[in-house]
């Protein structure tokens, strides 16, 4: 068992599949968090309610990548309510609107801005256009970040998303978006050619100049919105390209999938990825840590809960990770956290008391 770690040291040991001294644990809170709260834990910040919970925290930071457009361009407008993105291009305009949902405190987008093959046409006239270059300048300001947080917490960046989840989650919306797969395969197809060059290019300069600890494809996957074949025929091959990208400068990439993940981990395997995060149990996913120990043996696992998990009785949250965790053989590779976003309903002292539980947890290394 290796001597006492730093929060950051016991981050990266579990991502290398090292021996921990103790498994890591990160409550996964954002903005919606604290103003649910009572007080004093709806005024303090987010670093704060780490802090006071005994989180192996996990903070974000820039990628040091810009993006340049030559004759396209791209503006928003934000209201207290909406927020319109406009893709401007000499081929035709296209627009998003998203509403702000006060209770989660994040945009949902509401109208998307492909919804005809006319559209799929413009919207790739907007991707052949852009390119990405070094940011210099964010450089120096991530590793203030890393010095801010020394070894309190890993640094992390994203890069961007695959092509097809892009394209279902933002572009064309779920039903839209299969509809016009199926209908314009070819125009589809050389849309999601010129996003995988942008989003390569990206991965490529990130990975070379930004000095952060590991980077994300942001997938948000599950079979929910796709299905294994579209996964295997439209993601499996790009997010190899990202990942050889990272694996050529020895860096680390996880993939976030907080989806329905079961049927895909058998492909999900054969990837040169460090790991998966927002890996979800059931009832809101459909893997639980064994399956995605059984599988993907080499892969660290970021996650082993579910929402509906942490609204229950802090004995109840114990009893189930305790037999999750009880049925791995070794402990190598395992993040506790709360997979998705933690739910308000989860109260701080609940997240407290079950991070105390997991830092006594006896590992098998």
């Amino acid at each position: 068992m290796p001597d006492e770690m730093t929060a950051r040291q016991r981050w990266l040991a579990a991502l290398e599949m090292r021996p921990v001294d103790r498994l890591p644990f990160w409550p996964k809170l954002d903005a919606s968090y604290a103003p649910a709260q009572a007080a004093p834990f709806r005024d303090m910040s987010i670093d704060a309610l780490h802090k006071w919970i005994g989180s192996d925290n996990h903070v974000w930071t820039s990628n040091c990548v810009m993006e340049l457009h030559h004759t396209c361009s791209f503006t928003e407008e934000v209201g207290d309510e909406l927020l319109r993105r406009s893709f401007r291009t000499p081929v035709g305009t296209l627009e998003s609107l998203w509403r702000h949902d006060r209770a989660s405190a994040s945009w949902h987008p509401i109208a998307f801005p492909i919804r005809t093959r006319e559209d799929i046409k413009t919207m790739t006239a907007y991707y052949e256009d852009l390119s990405a270059e070094p940011h210099p300048d964010s450089v120096q300001q991530v590793r203030d970040t890393i010095s801010a947080y020394g070894e309190e917490a890993v640094v992390a960046t994203g890069f961007g998303t695959s092509p097809l989840m892009d394209w279902v989650q933002w572009l064309a919306g779920i039903e839209n978006a299969h509809l016009l797969l199926a209908d314009h395969q070819a125009e589809v197809e050389a849309l999601f050619l010129a996003m995988h060059k942008l989003t390569l290019r990206r991965a490529e300069i990130a990975c070379e100049i930004c000095p952060v600890d590991l980077f994300y494809l942001g997938e948000n996957t599950s079979t929910t919105l796709i299905s294994p074949a579209q996964h295997e025929k439209y993601c499996i091959a790009h997010i190899r390209e990202y990942a050889n990208a990272a694996r050529s400068k020895k860096r680390r990439l996880v993939l976030h999938m907080c989806g329905h993940l079961k049927a895909l981990l058998p492909d999900l395997a054969e990837l040169p990825v460090t790991g998966f995060e927002a890996f979800t149990s059931p009832p809101v996913g459909d893997t639980t840590l064994l399956d995605g120990r059984t599988q993907c043996p080499d892969k660290c696992l970021i996650g082993g809960t579910n929402a509906a998990l942490w609204i229950r009785p802090v004995n109840e949250i114990i009893k189930q990770i305790e037999e999750d965790l009880g049925a791995l053989q070794r402990h190598r590779g395992i993040v506790v956290t709360s997979a998705g976003v933690m739910p308000p309903a989860a109260k701080p002292e609940t997240i407290r008391a079950v991070c105390d539980w997991v830092k006594r947890y006896p590992v098998c290394v």
